[in-house]
């Protein structure tokens, strides 16, 4: 019993953690982002995504998902974080890398499909966020486990 105790303390202290607060902040305003996104067309998080509706949707949902998940274990919030920042450079790079350097006929031959300017400021906005959620999430979890 002490044992149950003890962990659900840890848990509520590090929910109330500024990291713990700040990723349960970033999930809770997907919100947000998907009524801007669907109801008013402008998609400010995923613009790398706009071609894949479906894409964005999944991510929604897995937003979603680490939202519940942070509020339901706080203490699971820095791996979450780090977990989902990893995951959004890497999409976002592969994005972006494909479609600069891989140009098709089609692309070529009606002009459409090159990267705009939106998507290249939220490649900068989005991919810096990230970077620094990732950084932050792999120095914190480090220090908990004592590396």
């Amino acid at each position: 019993m002490q044992q149950l105790v003890t962990e659900t303390v840890a848990i509520r202290a590090d929910y109330r953690t500024a990291a713990g607060r700040t990723l349960f902040l970033y999930y809770a305003a997907t919100a947000v982002f998907l009524l801007l996104d669907f109801v008013l067309g402008f998609n400010m998080r995923l613009a790398f995504l706009e071609p894949w509706p479906a894409a964005r949707v999944a991510y929604y949902v897995v937003c979603f998902a680490c939202l519940a998940t942070i509020a339901w274990r706080p203490a699971f919030a820095e791996l979450i974080g780090a977990f989902e920042s990893l995951v959004t450079l890497v999409a976002l790079i592969l994005s972006m890398g494909v479609r600069t350097m891989l140009t098709t006929e089609t692309v070529l031959e009606t002009g459409t499909g090159y990267v705009t300017l939106p998507e290249i400021l939220n490649f900068l906005m989005s991919g810096g966020i990230a970077y620094v959620a990732w950084v932050q999430g792999v120095k914190r979890l480090m220090r908990q486990s004592g590396v």
